[in-house]
């Protein structure tokens, strides 16, 4: 798996899971799901993302993203 499918895939689960975690525990984890998504947005236009950072120094393999 590429960098760019696990960040898409580690993205989407925390949007999913702060969105669950918000509307059962406390509006304040919608926060969270804001972060990731500015995050998201700001790495489109800059290409800079912690995450693929952490992962290309752990030795994954870049890849196309679609």
């Amino acid at each position: 798996m590429s960098i760019e499918r696990i960040v898409f895939a580690v993205a989407g689960a925390f949007i999913v899971i702060s969105l669950a975690l918000g509307y059962t525990v406390s509006p304040y984890w919608y926060l969270f799901t804001a972060f990731v998504g500015a995050n998201l947005f700001q790495s489109a236009f800059t290409g800079f993302c912690p995450l693929a950072l952490i992962l290309k120094k752990l030795g994954k393999e870049s890849g196309p993203a679609f």
